[in-house]
């Protein structure tokens, strides 16, 4: 499923936003988008939104797996109750303030 899913980050200065977005396509089909703010090789994420015809087949996983190719931390912003376990299993720790982190080794 990897190869044809699409990541497309959009700078929050073309946007005109206090946020970079990313789009998240399988196909011709816009599945998703994350709300972000990408800071050097650091990365937050605020949200993924898998639209709800698309959820459970994998777009969040794949689209945390691609940051985590392309940025050395990433900082899951104020993680909510019931996602603690997606987290966990890509990897991220809790760093006992609300957030959930990844650092490349």
């Amino acid at each position: 499923m990897e190869e044809n899913v699409k990541i497309e980050f959009i700078p929050r200065d073309t946007l005109k936003s206090d946020y970079d977005w990313a789009n998240i396509s399988f196909g011709d089909e816009r599945v998703g988008k994350a709300r972000c703010k990408i800071l050097g090789d650091t990365l937050i994420i605020y949200s993924i939104n898998i639209f709800p015809e698309y959820e459970g087949r994998g777009f969040g996983k794949t689209f945390v797996e691609h940051a985590k190719q392309n940025f050395s931390k990433i900082i899951a912003d104020r993680v909510r109750f019931n996602a603690i376990g997606f987290w966990e299993k890509l990897g991220f720790v809790d760093n006992k303030d609300g957030n959930w982190l990844y650092e490349r080794k």
